[in-house]
């Protein structure tokens, strides 16, 4: 079902997006009609021109249509955006485009100040926050003069006050000095006691004053008088006076009833704090930022996981790795010869020790010095290059120990909010901070201050809860995130700051959710169409399609042989087409399951992890099968296998990696294996010269090709004369890259196709040479898929693209720039160049983050393909995954939980897929059960 160009000119720009003549990328010229204020999925094989249509046509479009809306002085400081390869978009409003893809990266953005919950907590603290005394714990106050007219005006009617200020002197003579200047000023009498003493007196030395007790200066003495207008204002002057005269310090007597002092200064037990305002509590201000760290949260110093790589040793067993060598070893012996006294167990594992003997190993008592000293002697010997080297190998960025990793300064913690500080809720679980001002209570006055901003924090909270992430901190750094995560915070803010008729586009938000958060997720999209706008998601999750109003696939194909609308409908319509998307739907097609679970023998073992929310965790990690580690979001799955699995294995197998983490005892069978890969969602390069032929070495076979051509022998041609990389063969005027760039001031910058070349990158004369009736820049933008059977004679090249095709890129183009490539396009191509090589003989483990992101279903059953190709050759394979789809493919599972952040870092299962939906209680048993 989809609707006829011709019916489009009756439809209204008012109820649709109307699109005319898409031709970007592989777009076959085609015309949509998009409902408005309705969720619409697009979906659709990989490659197969979703993104093309969605993102780079009618989100760049609406992007392109608001930049040249405002003015020319405006536009220099907005992205540049070319217009898209479209006749016309009509009804379009402003688009918000939430994507996958675009990380990021500055080590001073965090989940609070991303989502403006930092905005909405620095607002609250400084409005309603109440300042203690770290020393006694009192409230420290700055009263003003209105504070102390009050505090008069409180007592009874006739009640005589003598408003005074403090005079403090350290002897006599400086006594008489001083009474001498406040005669001077005027002042006439001084009180000591009870009793007042005239300065004139003291000055003849007809009476004297102790310095043992405080002596006040006289102001005023007034009889309280309600009714009386200006004896008011004659209080308001003599408190002002006073406190000028006290140095910000003024003292009511209640003649018969005692005394109250008062200070116009923040400061309490000699303590002086500074007033809570918005920049105070900001860690990206000179201000609020912890002064240890600057605001970053982190410091650079000893590490201790490097300190003491493996806690399962003693002290006796090396468990301290800077003392384990013959010259160090001295800064150990006097610990073992006085640990009876220190009542130190020495023989116990270091993980077991309490935290005060840890501390002791740290801070070092008598004549055992500890390791701060150790490395602080180092710090002095740098002129040394072993020390220098020593040094550098136990650096690493730590937690800071000031603002404990809040970037706060550390006298914010002074302010509190119901007995919490700042710093306490950006360092809670969103779950617990949700509870948190789900319990505050504020008094009439303070809610007409912040029952807005709380509303506002409430709504961001529940919003961050509903799309999976409340396992997360605000204080949570946003580049320690996966790309999933971040999306889904981008969501929730935009949820957060509601629009009115917008159009939404998330690009396959449902990335890194487990089936459960996926339920949560959908709820939230219907909230955001219910708003008032229309929500267009680029999806293949199945929950999301059947919450939509509209389903739109484009295909039937990818690449070449995809780019046209082949469904438009809902989703009943959809299970009776005969799309490649409804036939995983309605069961036409399936992802088998395997026909036995293959065991297993070797295995590593990872042991008593504890590191971000896991918790003491134990498992094996089988080897030559393929292992799942799935459960909830937050569980610890990119814990347990990126930062610990992966740099623990490298180092055994003395591999460098990109990843660093603590050292991790690891045994078992990690001998039998010859490196571990990590492939995840990281471009292959932003080189244009890069592309998957030069990836696969296959652009060297089909360089040799052409340069063995009759006429390339006859002009005497190599095959660098083939490469658009060599001066030999690349055109001249743009070196290569086919295109020239042309920039424009206030305008995008436009790329024309080379007039030399026309676009083919190479010479005019290297176009001479064909090879089976094509030109090497006609073989380059040849897909996959047509490259085979042209090489067909050529077993080599063929193997190379039979590779490519099993991983689902049979549509991309042999030249295609890498830096084009999506992040699972970039995954699959890694995963080919593997395949391709066949090292049987030299066993790998590779691990894949989410290797599913952004394939349909028809390309999740070629993955598991490759999957088993690569166990077949020898290889292990560890996933993590939510897909059920490969979770049921598994030949064992491991599932952490139960749930995400705190409550989760266990491993609550490990098993066949078989024995875990036979788990009542497992989150994921309970999607899985209903697939198998």
């Amino acid at each position: 079902m989809r609707p006829h160009l011709a019916d489009l000119d009756t439809l209204s720009p008012k109820d649709f997006i109307i699109i005319r003549g898409a031709r970007m990328h592989n777009l076959k010229n085609i015309s949509v009609a998009i409902p408005r204020n309705q969720l619409v999925v697009v979906t659709g094989l990989s490659g197969s021109g979703k993104s093309s249509l969605i993102l780079d046509t009618l989100f760049v479009e609406a992007q392109r249509m608001y930049v040249e809306s405002v003015s020319a002085y405006a536009r220099q400081f907005l992205g540049k955006l070319a217009k898209p390869l479209v006749d016309a978009i009509q009804g379009l409003s402003p688009a918000i485009a939430i994507q996958q893809n675009v990380a990021n990266k500055n080590p001073r953005s965090t989940v609070g100040t991303l989502t403006e919950l930092c905005d909405y907590l620095y607002l609250l603290y400084a409005r309603i926050g109440t300042t203690y005394s770290p020393i006694s714990g009192q409230k420290v106050k700055k009263d003003s003069v209105s504070d102390v007219v009050d505090y008069i005006q409180q007592q009874a009617d006739g009640t005589k006050v003598l408003i005074l200020y403090p005079i403090a002197v350290a002897d006599q003579a400086a006594l008489v000095q001083k009474l001498k200047v406040e005669q001077g000023k005027g002042f006439t009498r001084v009180m000591q006691g009870d009793h007042l003493f005239y300065i004139e007196a003291l000055l003849a030395g007809k009476e004297r004053l102790s310095l043992d007790q405080p002596i006040y200066g006289l102001v005023d003495r007034i009889v309280v008088n309600k009714a009386d207008q200006d004896n008011q204002y004659r209080i308001a002057d003599s408190v002002q006076v006073a406190f000028f005269e006290g140095m910000g310090h003024a003292v009511v007597a209640l003649v018969g009833l005692g005394q109250q002092a008062f200070s116009d200064r923040f400061e309490l037990d000699g303590l002086t704090f500074a007033l809570p305002t918005v920049s105070f509590f900001s860690f990206n201000t000179p201000h609020g930022a912890c002064k240890a760290c600057s605001g970053l949260g982190q410091i650079t110093g000893i590490d201790p996981h490097k300190v003491i790589p493996n806690p399962a040793l003693s002290l006796v067993e090396g468990a301290i790795a800077p003392w384990n060598g013959a010259t160090m070893s001295k800064w150990l012996a006097p610990l073992l010869a006085a640990h009876e006294a220190l009542r130190l167990p020495i023989y116990a594992p270091y993980s077991s020790l309490t935290p005060d003997q840890q501390t002791l190993v740290w801070q070092g008592k008598g004549d055992f010095l500890g390791l701060n000293r150790f490395f602080d002697f180092c710090a002095t010997q740098t002129h040394k290059i072993q020390y220098s080297v020593l040094l550098s190998r136990y650096r690493g960025k730590t937690p800071c120990t000031v603002c404990k990793g809040s970037r706060v300064r550390a006298d914010a913690d002074c302010v509190k909010i119901a007995h919490h500080s700042i710093i306490d809720l950006l360092l809670m679980p969103l779950h617990d901070l949700i509870a948190f001002f789900d319990r505050l209570s504020l008094t009439p006055r303070e809610a007409t201050m912040v029952q807005r901003v709380v509303v506002e924090i409430k709504n961001r909270l529940r919003y961050l809860a509903q799309v999976g992430l409340a396992y997360l901190t605000l204080s949570r750094p946003m580049a320690t995130l996966s790309g999933g995560e971040q999306q889904r915070i981008k969501l929730a803010t935009a949820l957060g700051s509601p629009l009115f008729g917008a159009i939404y586009i998330l690009d396959e938000p449902t990335i890194g959710l487990h089936p459960r958060d996926t339920d949560r997720l959908v709820q939230l999209l219907v909230d955001l169409k219910t708003q008032g706008n229309t929500v267009i998601v680029v999806e293949h999750e199945a929950l999301v399609m059947r919450a939509a109003d509209t389903i739109m696939e484009i295909g039937p194909e990818a690449g070449a042989h995809g780019g046209t609308l082949v469904f438009q409908g809902t989703f009943p319509a959809l299970m009776q087409a005969t799309t490649h998307t409804a036939d995983y739907l309605n069961g036409t097609a399936a992802i088998p399951l395997p026909p036995r679970r293959r065991p297993w023998r070797k295995r590593l073992l990872i042991q008593e992890v504890n590191l971000h929310n896991l918790q003491n965790v134990t498992v094996a990690i089988p080897l030559n099968v393929c292992t799942v580690v799935t459960g909830v979001s937050g569980s610890g799955k990119s814990t347990l296998i990126k930062e610990v699995l992966y740099p623990a294995l490298a180092a055994r197998l003395h591999q460098p990696t990109s990843l660093s983490g603590p050292s991790t005892p690891l045994s078992g069978d990690w001998a039998s294996l010859q490196a571990v890969e990590l492939i995840h969602h990281h471009p292959l390069g932003k080189s244009s010269r890069s592309n998957p032929a030069t990836y696969l070495a296959i652009y060297d076979a089909i360089r040799d090709l052409f340069a063995q051509t009759a006429l390339a022998r006859s002009r005497h041609y190599q095959a660098g004369h083939f490469s658009f990389n060599s001066e030999k063969g690349q055109c001249p005027t743009c070196r290569g890259e086919g295109h020239q760039k042309i920039e424009m001031q206030f305008m995008a910058d436009i790329y024309l196709s080379c007039t030399s070349c026309k676009g083919s990158r190479f010479k005019s004369e290297i176009a001479d040479i064909t090879y089976s009736g094509k030109n090497v820049a006609q073989v380059l933008s040849m897909t996959v898929a047509e490259a085979l059977p042209f090489f067909a004679d050529h077993p080599a090249i063929v193997h190379k693209l039979k590779v490519l095709q099993k991983v689902g890129l049979g549509y991309i183009q042999l030249g295609q720039s890498s830096s084009s490539l999506s992040g699972g396009e970039a995954q699959r191509l890694k995963l080919a160049y593997y395949l391709e090589k066949e090292l049987a003989d030299q066993p790998i483990l590779f691990i894949f983050d989410e290797p599913t992101t952004g394939l349909h279903m028809h390309d999740v059953a070629q993955l598991v393909k490759a999957f088993h190709a690569l166990i077949h050759q020898g290889h292990t394979v560890v996933v993590i995954e939510h897909h059920l789809d490969i979770i049921k493919s598994a030949d064992w599972l491991i599932d952490l939980g139960p749930d995400g952040g705190q409550q989760g870092g266990q491993v609550v299962f490990t098993g066949t897929p078989e024995t875990l939906i036979q788990q009542s209680q497992n989150h994921t048993a309970h999607y899985l059960k209903q697939i198998m």
